[in-house]
Order: C-alpha cells, then sequence, then structure tokens
C-alpha cells in the first residue's frame, strides 16, 4: 500500500495533449503582444549649407627672413688720447652731429696753436720775399740790379711760398685734430652702451667707443626659390619695372613674433644679381617704415609676397574643409539633398578663408556647419546660409 502512494502520478495521453499546445500559443501570443512598437524612420540631419566666397584675389607666398638695419656703424676715434667725457645715455635715439665723446683736448690745442703761429711767421716771411722780389724787378728794369740778384729774390719768394703752404696744411689738420676729439654721430639711429669708460686711453681707429644702428626705415632680408623668383619678376613686368632695379615695387606685409599684430607694410626694392649655386635660392630685400622703432634689427620675422597676378578665386572656411587620409576633402549637397565628397586642392588665407585652388566651380553648396553629421551617400536637410566676402573676427594670424 505505501508502495503504491508513493508513486508518481503520470501524466493522461491522449486527449489532455491539446490543452498543452493551445497554453503555449497563448504565452507566445502574449509575447508579441508585448513587444515594442517598431521605430520610425530617422529624420535627416540638418546642415547648413554655402556656395563658396568668390572673388578677385592674390595669393601671397610666405617666406621666414630677418631684419637688418640699413645703416649700422661702429664708433671709433679718429685721434688717441684719454677719454675726458661721455654725453649719452646707452640706449638712446640719437641724430646725425650729436656730441658723443671728448677726448683730451689740451695737446691737440696746443699743436693747434702752435700751428697757428706758424702760419702767421710764414705770412709775415712771405710778405716781405714778395715785396723784394717786387723791387727787384723795378730796379731789374732801370738796370741797377743784376740779374742773378733777382732770380736770387725769385727763388727766395718761392720758398716763402712753399713754406706757407706747409704751415697752413699743418694749421688745417691741427684744427680736425682739435675737431676730432669731439666724437660726433655719424647717422641717426639707435646707439648701443658705451664700450669705455672715461679715464681710458683710446688708440686712434682702434678702440671700439659704441654702435649705432638706423632704424627707420629698416630693411628685411630673405631667400627665395627659383619659381618663386620668376613668378615676381613676371609680376614687376606687369609695372613696367625689374626686380632688380627696385625689385618691381611688389607690396608685401611682414609678421612678427606671434603674429598677434596687424602686419607692417613695406614693398621690395633689391633682388641681388645671381641665384646661389649651392643653395638655388635669391636673396631679396624689402622695405619697411619704422617710425616708432618696434622693428629691430636681427628680428626675426614672416614674409607675404604677392605670388599671383590679380584672378578670381574660390575661398572657404577651414571649418568646412575635412581630411581624407592625405587629401583635403568637402561635403557637398545636391538638389535631393545628397551628400557627395569631393577632393580639393587648398592654399593659403585670404580674409580669414582658405583659398581652393582646384576642385570647385563656385556653384556648389558646400556644408559648412554640420559635418560631423554627414558621410558621403546620406540624405540631409540643407538650411542655406551666406558667407560674408570677409570671414568674422578676422585675425593677424591667418
Amino acid at each position: 500500500m505505501w508502495s503504491k502512494c508513493s508513486e508518481s502520478p503520470r501524466h493522461p495521453a491522449g486527449p489532455e495533449r491539446p490543452w498543452t499546445f493551445a497554453a503555449f500559443a497563448i504565452i507566445a501570443a502574449s509575447a508579441v503582444l508585448c513587444l515594442p512598437p517598431r521605430a520610425e524612420a530617422q529624420e535627416p540631419p540638418v546642415v547648413s549649407v554655402s556656395k563658396p566666397v568668390v572673388k578677385e584675389i592674390v595669393e601671397d607666398d610666405e617666406f621666414v627672413g630677418r631684419f637688418d638695419a640699413i645703416d649700422d656703424v661702429a664708433v671709433r676715434s679718429r685721434v688717441s688720447g684719454y677719454l675726458d667725457e661721455v654725453h649719452f645715455r646707452d640706449g638712446a635715439m640719437v641724430n646725425k652731429g650729436d656730441l658723443l665723446f671728448t677726448i683730451d683736448q689740451r695737446q691737440y690745442r696746443a699743436s693747434y696753436d702752435s700751428a697757428r703761429s706758424q702760419v702767421d711767421v710764414t705770412t709775415s716771411a712771405l710778405g716781405f720775399a714778395k715785396a723784394q722780389l717786387e723791387r727787384a724787378e723795378q730796379l731789374v728794369k732801370t738796370g741797377n740790379l743784376a740779374i742773378s740778384t733777382l732770380d736770387d729774390r725769385r727763388r727766395e719768394f718761392l720758398s716763402q711760398q712753399a713754406q706757407h703752404n706747409g704751415a697752413q696744411a699743418a694749421l688745417r689738420q691741427a684744427s680736425l685734430n682739435l675737431e676730432f676729439t669731439e666724437i660726433r654721430a655719424p647717422i641717426a639711429g639707435r646707439i648701443g652702451r658705451r664700450l669705455v669708460s672715461p679715464g681710458n686711453l683710446i688708440q686712434a681707429d682702434s678702440t671700439l667707443l659704441t654702435t649705432i644702428v638706423a632704424l627707420d626705415p629698416i630693411y628685411f632680408y630673405f631667400d627665395v626659390d627659383e619659381r618663386s623668383y620668376f613668378a615676381y619678376a613676371r609680376n614687376a613686368r606687369t609695372r613696367m619695372a625689374s626686380i632688380q632695379e627696385g625689385a618691381g615695387g611688389l607690396p608685401v606685409m611682414v609678421y612678427v613674433a606671434d603674429r598677434t599684430e596687424e602686419p607692417f607694410k613695406g614693398t621690395l626694392d633689391f633682388a641681388e644679381n645671381r641665384i646661389d649655386n649651392a643653395t638655388g635660392t635669391m636673396r631679396l630685400r624689402a622695405r619697411f617704415d619704422n617710425k616708432d622703432g618696434i622693428l629691430q634689427p636681427g628680428m626675426f620675422g614672416r614674409i607675404h609676397v604677392p605670388g599671383s597676378l590679380p584672378h578670381p578665386g574660390i575661398l572657404l572656411p577651414d571649418d568646412a574643409i575635412g581630411a581624407d587620409q592625405n587629401r583635403r576633402i568637402v561635403f557637398v549637397v545636391d538638389d535631393a539633398g545628397k551628400v557627395s565628397a569631393k577632393p580639393v586642392r587648398t592654399g593659403p588665407k585670404i580674409d580669414g578663408y582658405r583659398v581652393i585652388r582646384d576642385g570647385l566651380t563656385g556653384d556648389e553648396r558646400v556644408v559648412v556647419k554640420g559635418l560631423l553629421r554627414v558621410r558621403p551617400g546620406v540624405t540631409v536637410k540643407a538650411e542655406p546660409v551666406e558667407l560674408p566676402l570677409v570671414a568674422e573676427n578676422v585675425s593677424a594670424r591667418q
């Protein structure tokens, strides 16, 4: 009896199985009803599109160079002596002719006085010899004086005249030496520090006292390759000018330091007469006004030179230009809103925009905002915008 009670009940076969299948069907149907509804179709991404800016431009080439003074003078004394006084402040601006140093004048003033006295002596002797000669000439005419005596007096006159000329030359030299004890600025510009203190012995034409550099105007030297040189020469010919003589007068701009300031504007004024065989470059020079003295000799800069004649250019903001491996691309939207990628060749920046040298005609609708939301082949909702001729917030750093 216990064994029968412990047996597990058996499921009846036959008529009870359809109920099992029905239960499974109900559960499956419930699961289907509980599924979330299918997501609706996504809206196309919204992007801003614009036609490129098309206007007449001149493309610039950029080179690195260095400023140099038009005049750079090493100040030395023409006479020897002990330095007596210094008449300038280190680093001051000086004008041509300003007194800089004074050398002890006592020795040279004494030499000047002696030379002047010698001139007085020879002047008196010359006057006497002249009077004697004139008297002898009158006596010879009357037959009261021998010709030989006349010759002696003429020789004496010529000798005294030569001595007088020598005394005058010595006086001029003494005057110059006295004048040279006052050392004056040979040019206008900024003076350096004094290199000799008062009391030191100065050797003529040897001891360096200080230096002066002219700052206004100032030169900028840089080297260009042969291709650029030919472009500038052709540009100069259109102006009926020579690249060597005045460098064609091409307008240039130079940026210094971190280029946060406005560029300095000048003109090319010189080109070397040959291309360097070792480097294949030619040295050019630009001239800049520098009335405020900001530009200094030895300062580095980046000069922009017009590298082309005026021509129609296609411009886009940098934000509208993407990169695909080793090339630049822009995304173009057609009338149906479909996006395609176009490779482009870029150039320098002008008025805050990047020059597109190749790849666009200027009539395309280019994605200028929302590049991260597009890829080739997708459909977008294009919102047209218009780019200004000059980019907003254009800085001098372009």
